[in-house]
């Protein structure tokens, strides 16, 4: 059933991609993060083990597009070794959203994180979190991502 789910999500991707465009829209006015009922590509989620069962919950993170700034030095240089443009950060922006959403739940677990959708000034990832100390959790799920 769940590759037909995938198929209906390439196939919005491709050819009515502004429904997509008009929830990125709703998802700007919202926070940074938040956390939402259900995914948003089940399938997807399925996929990287995540379970509509109590103890696993899904949050939808958006982080900032761009390369990092870095304030212009005082002291006299030469504009090539002034060291303000073209820094890039080692971690990806999948790899932010995934530590962001861990500072908000220090109690939960990062399962894993798929991404949604960007735009020229953010991109959207959906995370799945699980609560190790749930009943509901068995010992599989504990050790699905160690």
């Amino acid at each position: 059933m769940y590759k037909y789910v995938n198929e209906a999500w390439q196939k919005i991707w491709k050819e009515k991609f502004g429904s997509i465009k008009e929830r990125a829209i709703a998802w700007r006015k919202e926070s940074a993060i938040v956390r939402v009922e259900k995914p948003s590509r089940i399938d997807k989620a399925r996929r990287l083990g995540y379970k509509a069962k109590q103890g696993f919950i899904v949050v939808r993170v958006r982080v900032g597009r761009g390369g990092m700034r870095k304030l212009r030095p005082r002291a006299g240089r030469r504009p090539k070794h002034l060291g303000t443009v073209k820094i890039k950060a080692n971690v990806s922006s999948r790899e932010v959203a995934e530590r962001r959403v861990l500072e908000r739940y220090p109690n939960l677990k990062v399962l894993n994180s798929y991404f949604l959708y960007k735009d020229g000034k953010y991109a959207w990832y959906e995370v799945i979190l699980v609560d190790l100390n749930h009943p509901a959790i068995t010992s599989k799920a504990k050790n699905l991502k160690a």
